[in-house]
């Protein structure tokens, strides 16, 4: 079994599964896009905006929450690029699913991931407006104005085709990399020369004189995770973009192998720099993190600039969930488990049903905005969240079944694969788990959004009813 990145993979055996829903698409995503969105789906919203409100609950040790989850993403994205080696699909896990584990986990596994990004798109514009009021000309706007705009921008792009979804992607994931890697550079300067930061010294006494790593102890970094999962939901959009490339099997396993170093280098190393420049106690929940420590650095105009490049990650996660979601839903819909016009592509092969469906979800995001701001950001992160969980959980089982399949003989593997496999895909249903256990323990709002679980489950189960008999009538024509 190779683990190496490689810049050619040799394809298995061809799969004898046809799925309807990859049919009609262009292969406009290059090379640059596949990078870049792998990029994207591994800094998102979660990391700009969420950073703040959880250092100042865990501490430093937010540091160690990343990189724990971040782990397990990697297991996630990493089983299904093993996938989509073996069979790309545009209807991704969905399809997978349907392969392995029929028309019922297929269901499962699409509507799972569409709550996940139906309550995201809402996450995403309430953090767009939040940072538009940043600038003066903005605040006496209303957050639901500012939502509908940010939602109406990015929808008409991505109905327009593919590689316009692609270009936009590319340049949101630029910009968000640079910001990035120019906030690494000033904030090692900053501790190396231990440069005033509005009244505060940078350097590890920011830590050891504020509790430790741990200054809360160490139950809120293990609470913290249900939300740090959260930034690390867009990891997976790299397997379905597969779907309208051309040779994945050279694009998809540099891409994949390159999210883990990403993860140190991003997620870890900008928590631990952010440690070090403040007090943990410096930064909230309303502020992203990295403005805060420009704002207080003194730099004109530079927490203007910072604040543009959240903005831009809040975008960015709302353009890559019109995308996947629109996919999802159109495979989904011709094999009978969605709304038929969620199936229907327009001039541009793109599967505008889907993805008008899914922003009619931001719609009601707009409402929640102008009924509870607020509150509105923490309540659909933790109802994503469940979605989240639900997605990786049937990539893992997807994952599962499939490395069974294959000691039976009936598929082959590519070389491209999960390591450790079939340890790897149970310990990380393990910790999906446990991090739902997390969440119940919080209390809260936590505790309340896993009370929906049972709910969730009543409405896939009466759904299922529903749609069982367009979905055997379909298969039988197939």
């Amino acid at each position: 079994m190779s683990d190496r990145t490689l810049t050619e993979v040799p394809a298995p055996a061809p799969s004898r599964h046809v799925d309807a829903g990859d049919e009609g698409y262009s292969k406009d995503l290059k090379s640059r896009h596949i990078n870049m969105i792998a990029i994207g789906g591994a800094i998102g919203t979660g990391l700009f905006l969420g950073a703040g409100g959880r250092l100042a609950g865990a501490g430093p040790s937010l540091a160690i929450a990343y990189a724990v989850c971040g782990v397990f993403a990697f297991f996630v994205v990493r089983a299904l690029g093993e996938l989509v080696l073996y069979r790309p699909s545009s209807g991704a896990f969905v399809s997978y699913a349907r392969e392995f584990m029929g028309e019922k986990g297929a269901y499962t596994a699409g509507w799972l991931y569409f709550l996940n990004w139906s309550t995201t798109t809402v996450a995403d514009i309430t953090a767009a407006a939040t940072y538009a009021h940043f600038w003066s000309m903005f605040t006496d706007v209303p957050q639901w104005v500012l939502a509908f705009i940010a939602l109406a921008v990015v929808l008409t792009a991505n109905l327009i085709s593919v590689k316009y979804f692609g270009e936009m992607e590319f340049w949101f994931s630029l910009v968000k990399v640079a910001a990035l890697v120019i906030f690494l550079i000033v904030g090692i300067w900053l501790v190396a020369t231990s440069h005033d930061i509005g009244g505060t010294t940078p350097g590890f006494a920011n830590i050891s004189d504020n509790g430790g790593i741990f200054p809360a102890g160490v139950l809120p970094m293990l609470l913290v995770i249900q939300g740090v999962v959260f930034a690390y939901a867009s990891v997976e959009l790299c397997g379905v973009a597969a779907g309208e490339t051309e040779n994945p099997e050279k694009i998809m396993p540099k891409a994949i192998n390159s999210i883990m170093w990403r993860v140190g280098l991003f997620y870890v190393g900008s928590v631990v720099l952010l440690a070090l420049l403040l007090p943990y106690t410096a930064y909230s929940s309303d502020q992203s993190p990295f403005v805060t420590v420009f704002d207080k650095l003194g730099v004109p105009g530079a927490a203007g600039i910072m604040n543009l490049v959240v903005l831009t990650a809040a975008l960015s996660s709302l353009n890559s969930g019109l995308y996947s979601t629109g996919r999802i839903l159109r495979s989904m819909s011709l094999a009978g488990s969605a709304p038929k016009f969620t199936g229907v592509m327009n001039k541009g092969k793109v599967p505008y049903g889907g993805v008008l469906f899914t922003a009619a979800f931001g719609v009601a995001g707009v409402g929640l905005n102008a009924w509870m701001p607020g509150e509105a950001f923490e309540i659909v992160l933790n109802l994503a969240s469940l979605g989240i969980l639900g997605t990786w959980a049937m990539v893992m089982l997807c994952s599962l079944f499939f490395w069974r399949r294959a000691k039976e003989g009936k598929v082959d593997r590519p070389a491209y694969r999960l390591p450790w496999a079939p340890y790897t895909q149970i310990v990380t249903l393990g910790f999906l788990l446990t991090v739902l256990v997390l969440m119940w323990c919080d209390g809260g709002v936590g505790r309340t959004t896993v009370m929906f679980v049972p709910a969730i489950a009543a409405l896939l189960v009466g759904g299922w009813f529903l749609v069982r008999g367009r979905v055997a009538e379909l298969a039988a024509r197939r």
